[in-house]
């Protein structure tokens, strides 16, 4: 059978999309049903390598988490990532096409809805329900016209339509009306109805605001979602990053994260907020890395636009003295190879910031592979042999001129492979690996070796389960829906 479509599309970004249907995956996995989400097309820097080795949203391998399948390319077929103001590395089911521009973009619509269909297609021949993701809003009206991630999707699969509306920002009922008007008659009839999310306070209040909406459309507004707050999970894009953080407490290791313009995949550093006595800072000026105890150094999409922005920031020189004041500096991904002496991509060459035996070139060929190993040993006064596992997402072929691995990662075979570069026993260190952190015991250690450095009194080293609170927050979304819209509307719209 083709398994039913029930599509979530957004009044804007950030409207809470992606975690209504992560908890939508989560929710009807946990009763029974082969699960998969869908997005056509995202534009995100947060991303994510697939068993295949294809690259595709993070959001949408959250989704698969939620709904307990292996993430795969068909779930976002085409992914955007934005290298500056005007242009875009597209990825087409899970690998690099190269950069375009917007109206060079658009032109290849004749080319891409193909291949988004084919990919619906394949998910609703192995699945029993696919919950797909709008993206951004349907009634942008200077890109309707080229649009393959809202309405076209929603009328290709004759999938009925849930229009969530954040009401935290204000002007919510205004949103959910103006969205509604802009929208043919053949797409609001896809409309099943309406959401309003991220709500704080007495919902009563809301009740004449509800009732307008329900006279001048036609349409229920289906549920009133609560805001939840701690929420510990992946978001698309650095809009997620607002408000991020942990206010520090006295005896808290202070983590600093240099938020970079073009930073990628912040959520390595989400698992910290589940560390008791850690504070993780986002920061972009130099006075605000003065009362950090490690800075670290992300991934970015632009590694050399962002080497160029600390310079002009003045935190090239504050990263440099840090360092030098025996604190200790990780870089990540594009934030390894900034670290480096020099980085070279095509005749543009850039002097890294030289804290690392390291020299990086660009090429063609984009490196999307999960891996795992242990620990090398040797440095943050860590022992070898922790495990640790990941996935690496990046062009640069980066080589070690000296100093000690972070990492020896498995081959599939009796030999592993150094990965990383460290100095003065951690000091200063660099590695490709995202999702380092995600594991307890490494992540702990890592801590506490951190403590130690920083001249914190220790505290002693758990294993806080961070997996476990992701499963939890899942659970508390699909908790939240089944109170808040119930199961039986949900059923009806799908025609269950």
């Amino acid at each position: 059978m083709t398994a039913r479509v029930l599509m979530v599309q957004g009044t804007a970004s950030s409207a809470g999309k992606s975690l209504v249907v992560a908890g939508l995956c989560r929710l009807y996995a946990r009763r029974g049903f082969r699960v998969a989400p869908f997005k056509s097309q995202n534009m995100a820097l947060n991303s994510f390598a697939t068993p295949g080795g294809g690259e595709i949203g993070r959001a949408q391998a959250l989704q698969a988490e939620a709904a307990g399948v292996v993430p795969d390319v068909d779930m976002n077929p085409v992914l955007l990532k934005p290298t500056g103001d005007a242009g875009s590395q597209l990825v087409l089911l899970g690998r690099p096409q190269g950069v375009y521009r917007a109206h060079e973009y658009y032109a290849l619509k004749e080319q891409l809805w193909p291949v988004v269909t084919a990919a619906l297609d394949r998910l609703r021949e192995n699945y029993d329900i696919v919950f797909a993701e709008g993206a951004g809003s349907p009634a942008e009206i200077n890109i309707r016209r080229n649009d393959i991630a809202n309405m076209e999707v929603a009328l290709y699969a004759g999938a009925p339509v849930l229009l969530v509306g954040d009401i935290e920002r204000g002007g919510v009922f205004a949103a959910l009306l103006g969205t509604m008007e802009l929208l043919t008659e053949k797409e609001r009839e896809l409309v099943a109805g309406f959401v309003v999310n991220k709500f704080r306070g007495d919902e009563s209040l809301l009740a004449p605001g509800l009732e307008l909406i329900r006279e001048r459309t036609g349409r229920p507004v289906l549920g009133v979602l609560p805001y939840l707050p701690d929420l510990r999970l992946d978001e698309e894009d650095s809009m997620g990053l607002n408000g991020r953080g942990t206010k520090p407490h006295p005896g808290d290791l202070v983590v600093a994260v240099v938020r970079l313009p073009r930073m990628s995949n912040y959520t390595d550093f989400l698992p910290f907020e589940t560390e008791d006595g850690v504070a993780v800072r986002y920061v972009d000026r130099p006075a605000e890395l003065q009362t950090a105890h490690v800075v670290i150094l992300p991934g970015s999409k632009e590694t050399l636009a962002d080497l160029h922005w600390l310079r002009q920031r003045g935190l090239d020189r504050v990263l440099v003295d840090f360092a030098a004041r025996g604190r200790p500096l990780l870089g990540i991904c594009g934030g390894y190879q900034m670290l480096g002496r020099t980085i070279r991509d095509g005749e543009k060459v850039a002097a890294g910031l030289g804290l690392l035996p390291v020299t990086t070139c660009f090429s063609a060929e984009k490196r999307t592979v999960q891996v795992e190993g242990v620990t090398a040993g040797g440095v943050w006064g860590l022992p070898g042999g922790l495990s640790v596992r990941g996935y690496e997402i990046h062009m640069g072929v980066t080589a070690v001129k000296g100093g000690q691995p972070l990492f020896l990662l498995n081959t599939g075979g009796e030999e592993t492979v150094a990965e990383g570069c460290a100095v003065a026993g951690g000091v200063i260190a660099g590695t490709y690996l995202h999702g380092c952190f995600d594991a307890d015991l490494f992540r702990s250690r890592w801590v506490a070796a951190m403590r130690r450095w920083a001249g914190l009194a220790p505290r002693p080293v758990t294993q806080t389960g961070y997996a476990l609170h992701r499963q939890r927050d899942l659970n508390r979304i699909a908790d939240m829906l089944e109170e808040k819209i119930g199961v039986e509307k949900l059923d009806g719209i799908l025609g269950l």
